[in-house]
């Protein structure tokens, strides 16, 4: 494995042990993102949700099904993103038995942002995608209206791109009637990212394999 891959380990395992904010001690297990290292393509969604946390892996719930949709359609591939989460617990509200998702707050979403950093560090991704306030937030340093500052590029502090839109859960909550177009809408967000995607690869880049950061379950955490 390459000092890079060892790190985001060893990150991950951190992220899991982590009780800088209340939600570490209540959720199964952090999840921490996944893909290839040096990825050109990082995409940051809010948070787990509930598959998320008891998997231990990013965007294999609803939101995530709506998100690997996106990506064959744009004709993307999953392996050649690194996609991870600007929180790394999963908030929720009991009802009953069923865990329902909560947006986290300022000061949690701010308690794990050096373990986004980290990451950003290690991956070293030519463009980012904020999925989603919380994601665009995390990244840009401020309130970011999603609505308005959608579908074009940014630049975050470090100089880095930051291309901002909605989070595929905000597409399930939406009007039924506006389905079809909410989804064309962002498709054409995301489509500007295709750019980083289908650059040749520089020579550095042929020579080592992909090396992919740990998928961990629950039962493996």
């Amino acid at each position: 494995m390459t000092s890079a891959t060892i790190a985001l380990h060893e990150l991950a395992r951190a992220t899991d042990a982590c009780r800088e904010c209340p939600l570490g001690a209540h959720a199964t297990q952090s999840v921490f993102g996944e893909g290839p290292v040096h990825a050109r393509l990082m995409v940051v969604g809010e948070q787990p949700g509930d598959k998320e946390d008891l998997e231990g892996r990013p965007f294999v719930g609803p939101a995530g099904r709506l998100f690997d949709r996106a990506v064959a359609e744009l004709g993307w591939s999953r392996d050649k993103l690194y996609v991870t989460n600007a929180v790394k617990h999963f908030k929720y509200e009991l009802r009953g038995k069923r865990r329902i998702h909560k947006t986290p707050a300022q000061r949690e979403a701010e308690a794990c942002h050096h373990w986004l950093e980290s990451e950003i560090a290690l991956v070293k991704p030519e463009a980012l995608v904020a999925l989603g306030g919380v994601a665009a937030r995390s990244l840009l340093g401020r309130h970011v209206a999603v609505m308005s500052e959608r579908g074009r590029w940014h630049e975050d502090a470090e100089g880095r791109r930051v291309l901002v839109t909605l989070h595929p859960s905000a597409l399930l909550r939406g009007d039924p009637a506006q389905k079809e177009a909410a989804w064309k809408a962002w498709l054409h967000d995301l489509s500007l990212a295709s750019e980083v995607l289908d650059k040749t690869p520089s020579p550095a880049r042929k020579k080592p394999r992909a090396t992919h950061a740990p998928r961990r379950t629950a039962a493996t955490a």
